[in-house]
Protein backbone atom coordinates (compact mmCIF):
# COMPACT_ATOMS: atom_id res chain seq x y z
CA UNK A 1 0.00 0.00 0.00
CA UNK A 2 1.42 3.35 -0.95
CA UNK A 3 0.83 5.10 2.36
CA UNK A 4 1.75 2.05 4.43
CA UNK A 5 4.86 1.44 2.41
CA UNK A 6 6.11 4.98 2.61
CA UNK A 7 5.40 5.18 6.33
CA UNK A 8 8.41 2.93 6.70
CA UNK A 9 10.55 5.61 5.12
CA UNK A 10 9.71 7.82 8.07
CA UNK A 11 12.55 5.84 10.27
CA UNK A 12 14.77 8.48 8.55
CA UNK A 13 13.02 10.97 10.78
CA UNK A 14 12.39 13.62 8.16
CA UNK A 15 15.97 13.73 6.91
CA UNK A 16 15.75 14.54 3.19
CA UNK A 17 17.62 16.43 0.51
CA UNK A 18 16.71 18.77 -2.28
CA UNK A 19 18.97 21.77 -1.81
CA UNK A 20 21.49 22.69 -4.47
CA UNK A 21 24.27 22.63 -1.89
CA UNK A 22 23.47 19.03 -0.99
CA UNK A 23 23.86 17.96 -4.60
CA UNK A 24 27.46 19.18 -4.62
CA UNK A 25 28.56 16.22 -2.52
CA UNK A 26 29.77 13.20 -4.43
CA UNK A 27 28.23 9.98 -3.16
CA UNK A 28 30.37 6.86 -3.57
CA UNK A 29 28.55 3.53 -3.29
CA UNK A 30 30.55 0.92 -1.39
CA UNK A 31 29.83 -2.48 0.14
CA UNK A 32 30.68 -1.10 3.60
CA UNK A 33 31.91 2.34 4.66
CA UNK A 34 35.04 0.83 6.17
CA UNK A 35 35.92 -0.32 2.64
CA UNK A 36 36.93 3.26 1.75
CA UNK A 37 39.95 4.25 3.90
CA UNK A 38 39.85 7.72 5.44
CA UNK A 39 43.17 8.48 3.80
CA UNK A 40 41.42 8.15 0.43
CA UNK A 41 38.40 10.27 1.34
CA UNK A 42 38.09 13.29 -0.93
CA UNK A 43 36.66 16.65 0.14
CA UNK A 44 32.87 16.82 -0.25
CA UNK A 45 32.59 13.07 -0.81
CA UNK A 46 30.42 10.54 1.02
CA UNK A 47 30.95 6.80 1.31
CA UNK A 48 27.49 5.19 1.29
CA UNK A 49 26.38 1.58 1.73
CA UNK A 50 22.88 0.08 1.83
CA UNK A 51 23.35 -3.19 -0.06
CA UNK A 52 24.35 -5.95 2.38
CA UNK A 53 24.72 -8.60 -0.28
CA UNK A 54 22.50 -11.27 -1.76
CA UNK A 55 23.17 -13.65 1.11
CA UNK A 56 21.33 -11.44 3.62
CA UNK A 57 18.55 -9.92 1.54
CA UNK A 58 15.19 -11.69 1.37
CA UNK A 59 14.75 -11.96 -2.43
CA UNK A 60 10.96 -11.94 -2.13
CA UNK A 61 10.83 -8.35 -0.81
CA UNK A 62 14.32 -6.85 -1.14
CA UNK A 63 14.93 -6.27 2.58
CA UNK A 64 16.65 -8.22 5.38
CA UNK A 65 14.68 -10.37 7.80
CA UNK A 66 15.16 -8.98 11.30
CA UNK A 67 16.20 -12.38 12.65
CA UNK A 68 18.83 -12.78 9.91
CA UNK A 69 20.14 -9.28 10.59
CA UNK A 70 20.36 -10.00 14.32
CA UNK A 71 22.46 -13.12 13.69
CA UNK A 72 24.71 -11.73 10.96
CA UNK A 73 25.21 -8.23 12.40
CA UNK A 74 24.92 -8.50 16.22
CA UNK A 75 26.66 -5.15 16.79
CA UNK A 76 24.23 -3.43 14.41
CA UNK A 77 21.31 -5.14 16.11
CA UNK A 78 22.51 -3.97 19.54
CA UNK A 79 23.23 -0.35 18.60
CA UNK A 80 20.75 0.34 15.79
CA UNK A 81 17.63 -1.29 17.20
CA UNK A 82 15.12 0.96 18.96
CA UNK A 83 16.85 0.21 22.26
CA UNK A 84 19.42 -2.41 23.42
CA UNK A 85 17.88 -5.85 23.61
CA UNK A 86 14.95 -5.01 21.33
CA UNK A 87 13.34 -8.09 19.79
CA UNK A 88 10.49 -8.73 17.41
CA UNK A 89 7.39 -8.09 19.53
CA UNK A 90 4.75 -10.57 20.64
CA UNK A 91 1.27 -9.20 19.94
CA UNK A 92 -2.26 -10.38 20.65
CA UNK A 93 -4.71 -11.09 17.85
CA UNK A 94 -8.40 -12.01 18.13
CA UNK A 95 -9.23 -14.91 15.80
CA UNK A 96 -12.81 -16.23 15.82
CA UNK A 97 -13.33 -14.63 19.20
CA UNK A 98 -10.23 -16.23 20.71
CA UNK A 99 -7.21 -14.21 21.77
CA UNK A 100 -4.00 -15.60 20.34
CA UNK A 101 -0.44 -14.40 20.76
CA UNK A 102 1.94 -14.40 17.84
CA UNK A 103 5.35 -13.00 16.91
CA UNK A 104 5.26 -9.87 14.75
CA UNK A 105 7.91 -10.56 12.14
CA UNK A 106 9.96 -7.65 10.83
CA UNK A 107 12.18 -6.83 7.87
CA UNK A 108 14.97 -4.28 8.21
CA UNK A 109 16.55 -1.67 5.94
CA UNK A 110 19.98 -0.40 6.99
CA UNK A 111 22.12 2.32 5.44
CA UNK A 112 25.48 3.64 6.58
CA UNK A 113 27.49 6.62 5.40
CA UNK A 114 30.71 8.44 6.25
CA UNK A 115 32.12 11.85 5.40
CA UNK A 116 34.62 14.33 6.83
CA UNK A 117 33.95 17.94 7.84
CA UNK A 118 36.61 20.62 8.25
CA UNK A 119 35.98 21.29 11.95
CA UNK A 120 37.92 20.06 15.01
CA UNK A 121 35.88 17.45 16.86
CA UNK A 122 36.61 19.02 20.23
CA UNK A 123 35.01 22.30 19.17
CA UNK A 124 31.65 20.89 18.09
CA UNK A 125 28.47 21.92 19.88
CA UNK A 126 26.24 18.93 19.16
CA UNK A 127 23.42 20.15 21.40
CA UNK A 128 22.24 22.58 18.74
CA UNK A 129 21.45 19.64 16.45
CA UNK A 130 18.90 18.22 18.89
CA UNK A 131 16.51 21.03 18.03
CA UNK A 132 13.32 21.78 16.15
CA UNK A 133 15.28 24.17 13.94
CA UNK A 134 17.58 21.42 12.71
CA UNK A 135 14.67 19.13 11.84
CA UNK A 136 12.83 21.93 10.03
CA UNK A 137 15.82 22.85 7.88
CA UNK A 138 16.33 19.33 6.55
CA UNK A 139 13.09 18.91 4.61
CA UNK A 140 10.36 21.60 4.46
CA UNK A 141 7.87 19.02 3.18
CA UNK A 142 7.82 17.39 6.62
CA UNK A 143 6.10 19.44 9.30
CA UNK A 144 7.32 19.14 12.88
CA UNK A 145 6.16 20.39 16.23
CA UNK A 146 7.59 19.95 19.69
CA UNK A 147 5.74 17.50 21.89
CA UNK A 148 6.21 16.62 25.53
CA UNK A 149 6.38 13.08 26.87
CA UNK A 150 3.09 13.70 28.70
CA UNK A 151 1.20 14.95 25.62
CA UNK A 152 -1.91 12.99 24.57
CA UNK A 153 -1.09 9.84 22.64
CA UNK A 154 -1.89 9.61 18.97
CA UNK A 155 -4.81 7.38 17.96
CA UNK A 156 -3.94 3.66 17.97
CA UNK A 157 -0.64 4.33 19.73
CA UNK A 158 -1.46 1.45 22.07
CA UNK A 159 -0.48 -0.90 19.23
CA UNK A 160 3.19 -0.02 19.78
CA UNK A 161 3.36 -0.15 23.57
CA UNK A 162 6.12 -2.73 23.16
CA UNK A 163 8.24 0.07 21.65
CA UNK A 164 8.46 1.83 25.00
CA UNK A 165 12.03 2.01 26.27
CA UNK A 166 12.24 -0.45 29.18
CA UNK A 167 14.46 1.78 31.34
CA UNK A 168 12.79 5.18 30.92
CA UNK A 169 10.01 7.05 29.15
CA UNK A 170 10.85 8.48 25.76
CA UNK A 171 11.97 12.12 25.88
CA UNK A 172 12.64 11.89 29.62
CA UNK A 173 15.79 11.16 31.56
CA UNK A 174 18.09 12.81 29.03
CA UNK A 175 20.18 15.95 29.53
CA UNK A 176 19.62 17.11 25.94
CA UNK A 177 16.52 15.76 24.21
CA UNK A 178 13.36 16.88 22.46
CA UNK A 179 10.22 15.07 21.36
CA UNK A 180 9.08 15.64 17.77
CA UNK A 181 5.57 15.04 16.43
CA UNK A 182 5.84 15.02 12.65
CA UNK A 183 3.55 14.75 9.63
CA UNK A 184 4.16 14.33 5.92
CA UNK A 185 1.51 14.39 3.20
CA UNK A 186 2.48 12.09 0.36
CA UNK A 187 3.27 13.81 -2.91
CA UNK A 188 3.07 13.23 -6.65
CA UNK A 189 0.89 10.35 -7.86
CA UNK A 190 0.69 8.57 -4.52
CA UNK A 191 -2.43 10.34 -3.14
CA UNK A 192 -4.36 9.42 -6.33
CA UNK A 193 -3.18 5.83 -6.04
CA UNK A 194 -4.33 5.74 -2.42
CA UNK A 195 -7.78 7.01 -3.38
CA UNK A 196 -8.13 4.24 -5.96
CA UNK A 197 -6.82 1.64 -3.52
CA UNK A 198 -9.35 2.67 -0.87
CA UNK A 199 -12.18 2.21 -3.35
CA UNK A 200 -11.30 -1.44 -3.92
CA UNK A 201 -10.73 -2.11 -0.22
CA UNK A 202 -14.31 -1.68 0.95
CA UNK A 203 -14.76 -2.86 4.50
CA UNK A 204 -11.05 -2.54 5.35
CA UNK A 205 -9.40 0.25 7.29
CA UNK A 206 -8.75 3.11 4.92
CA UNK A 207 -5.21 3.99 3.95
CA UNK A 208 -4.10 7.48 4.91
CA UNK A 209 -2.22 9.74 2.52
CA UNK A 210 -0.51 11.40 5.49
CA UNK A 211 2.27 9.87 7.55
CA UNK A 212 2.41 10.60 11.27
CA UNK A 213 5.39 9.75 13.43
CA UNK A 214 6.72 10.54 16.89
CA UNK A 215 10.39 10.51 17.76
CA UNK A 216 12.98 11.41 20.37
CA UNK A 217 15.97 13.45 19.22
CA UNK A 218 18.83 13.40 21.72
CA UNK A 219 22.56 13.93 22.12
CA UNK A 220 24.76 11.03 23.22
CA UNK A 221 27.64 12.28 25.37
CA UNK A 222 31.24 11.24 24.88
CA UNK A 223 31.06 9.09 28.02
CA UNK A 224 27.89 7.34 26.78
CA UNK A 225 29.43 6.81 23.36
CA UNK A 226 32.39 5.12 24.99
CA UNK A 227 30.17 2.91 27.17
CA UNK A 228 28.10 1.82 24.18
CA UNK A 229 31.14 1.05 22.07
CA UNK A 230 30.20 3.34 19.19
CA UNK A 231 33.80 3.36 17.94
CA UNK A 232 33.41 -0.36 17.20
CA UNK A 233 30.36 0.46 15.11
CA UNK A 234 32.15 3.09 13.03
CA UNK A 235 35.50 1.31 12.78
CA UNK A 236 37.34 4.64 13.23
CA UNK A 237 40.28 4.48 15.64
CA UNK A 238 39.42 7.55 17.71
CA UNK A 239 37.17 8.09 20.76
CA UNK A 240 33.82 9.69 19.77
CA UNK A 241 33.15 13.17 21.11
CA UNK A 242 29.44 12.35 21.03
CA UNK A 243 26.57 11.42 18.74
CA UNK A 244 23.14 12.57 17.60
CA UNK A 245 20.45 9.90 17.99
CA UNK A 246 16.87 9.89 16.74
CA UNK A 247 14.51 7.11 17.81
CA UNK A 248 11.18 6.83 16.02
CA UNK A 249 8.92 4.91 18.37
CA UNK A 250 5.52 5.48 16.72
CA UNK A 251 4.34 5.58 13.10
CA UNK A 252 0.70 5.45 12.09
CA UNK A 253 1.24 2.81 9.40
CA UNK A 254 3.51 -0.12 8.50
CA UNK A 255 6.60 0.56 10.59
CA UNK A 256 7.59 -0.73 14.01
CA UNK A 257 10.56 1.55 14.69
CA UNK A 258 13.26 3.69 13.16
CA UNK A 259 16.71 4.75 14.27
CA UNK A 260 19.20 7.37 13.10
CA UNK A 261 22.63 7.57 14.71
CA UNK A 262 25.31 10.08 13.69
CA UNK A 263 28.66 9.56 15.44
CA UNK A 264 31.32 12.32 15.58
CA UNK A 265 35.01 11.41 15.98
CA UNK A 266 38.33 13.22 15.57
CA UNK A 267 40.07 12.37 12.32
CA UNK A 268 42.86 9.95 13.36
CA UNK A 269 45.54 11.76 11.35
CA UNK A 270 44.20 15.33 11.22
CA UNK A 271 42.90 16.95 14.45
CA UNK A 272 41.48 19.86 12.44
CA UNK A 273 38.84 17.58 10.87
CA UNK A 274 35.97 15.46 12.14
CA UNK A 275 34.78 12.10 10.84
CA UNK A 276 30.98 11.77 10.79
CA UNK A 277 29.50 8.27 10.50
CA UNK A 278 25.73 8.08 9.99
CA UNK A 279 23.63 4.96 10.40
CA UNK A 280 19.92 4.52 9.74
CA UNK A 281 17.80 1.46 10.42
CA UNK A 282 14.12 0.92 9.68
CA UNK A 283 12.01 -2.02 10.81
CA UNK A 284 8.98 -2.76 8.60
CA UNK A 285 6.18 -5.19 9.41
CA UNK A 286 6.84 -8.26 7.29
CA UNK A 287 3.17 -9.01 6.66
CA UNK A 288 2.81 -5.70 4.85
CA UNK A 289 5.62 -6.62 2.46
CA UNK A 290 4.61 -10.23 1.88
CA UNK A 291 0.81 -10.15 1.98
CA UNK A 292 -0.27 -6.81 0.57
CA UNK A 293 -0.02 -7.85 -3.08
CA UNK A 294 -3.68 -7.60 -4.08
CA UNK A 295 -2.96 -4.48 -6.12
CA UNK A 296 -0.70 -6.48 -8.45
CA UNK A 297 -3.82 -7.83 -10.18
CA UNK A 298 -5.38 -4.40 -10.70
CA UNK A 299 -3.89 -2.88 -13.90
CA UNK A 300 -3.90 0.73 -12.75
CA UNK A 301 -2.49 -0.19 -9.32
CA UNK A 302 -0.11 -3.03 -10.15
CA UNK A 303 2.88 -0.84 -9.28
CA UNK A 304 1.47 0.10 -5.88
CA UNK A 305 2.83 -3.04 -4.20
CA UNK A 306 4.55 -1.93 -0.94
CA UNK A 307 7.95 -3.49 -1.60
CA UNK A 308 8.14 -1.79 -5.00
CA UNK A 309 7.18 1.57 -3.54
CA UNK A 310 9.69 1.27 -0.71
CA UNK A 311 12.47 0.32 -3.10
CA UNK A 312 11.66 3.24 -5.40
CA UNK A 313 10.76 0.88 -8.26
CA UNK A 314 7.14 1.95 -8.70
CA UNK A 315 5.70 4.36 -11.24
CA UNK A 316 4.01 5.99 -8.23
CA UNK A 317 7.37 7.11 -6.81
CA UNK A 318 8.11 10.77 -7.42
CA UNK A 319 9.90 13.80 -6.05
CA UNK A 320 12.95 14.13 -3.83
CA UNK A 321 11.37 13.69 -0.43
CA UNK A 322 9.75 10.63 1.15
CA UNK A 323 7.71 9.86 -1.95
CA UNK A 324 10.86 9.09 -3.95
CA UNK A 325 11.38 5.64 -2.43
CA UNK A 326 13.80 4.53 0.26
CA UNK A 327 17.12 4.12 -1.63
CA UNK A 328 16.85 7.48 -3.42
CA UNK A 329 15.65 9.19 -0.27
CA UNK A 330 18.45 7.76 1.87
CA UNK A 331 21.06 9.02 -0.57
CA UNK A 332 19.48 12.45 -0.77
CA UNK A 333 19.11 12.80 2.99
CA UNK A 334 22.76 12.03 3.71
CA UNK A 335 23.82 14.66 1.17
CA UNK A 336 21.57 17.15 2.95
CA UNK A 337 23.03 16.31 6.36
CA UNK A 338 26.58 16.64 5.08
CA UNK A 339 25.85 19.98 3.41
CA UNK A 340 24.22 21.45 6.52
CA UNK A 341 26.99 20.28 8.83
CA UNK A 342 29.67 21.64 6.55
CA UNK A 343 27.93 24.97 6.04
CA UNK A 344 26.96 25.90 9.58
CA UNK A 345 26.47 22.78 11.62
CA UNK A 346 22.82 22.42 10.68
CA UNK A 347 21.58 24.83 13.32
CA UNK A 348 21.81 28.06 11.35
CA UNK A 349 24.90 29.11 13.30
CA UNK A 350 28.49 27.88 13.60
CA UNK A 351 28.78 24.37 15.03
CA UNK A 352 31.34 25.50 17.57
CA UNK A 353 31.43 25.77 21.35
CA UNK A 354 31.38 29.29 22.68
Amino acid sequence: MASRALAAIAVLAGLAAGSAAAQEFELIDVVAIAELPLAQAKPRSIAFADRPGEGLVDPAVGFIRFEDWAKARPLHRELLSLYPGYAEPDVDLIVDGVRRRYRERLHIYVAEARFVIARPAGSLNLAQLASLGFAERIDPAIKHQLAGAADPARPREARVIHNQHPQRKWCEGRAVAICLRSTYKLEGRLPVGIQLANKIREGSRRISDTLEFDSELTVVTAAEAGERGLAKLTGVDAPPVGALEQSIYYVNQVMQFGKLLAVFQPHPSDPARTVVSVFTALAVESNVLTKQTQFANVPVLRNLVPAQVLLGKSTFNSGKSLSAGLPAYARNQIRAIAALLEADGGGGKPLLRR
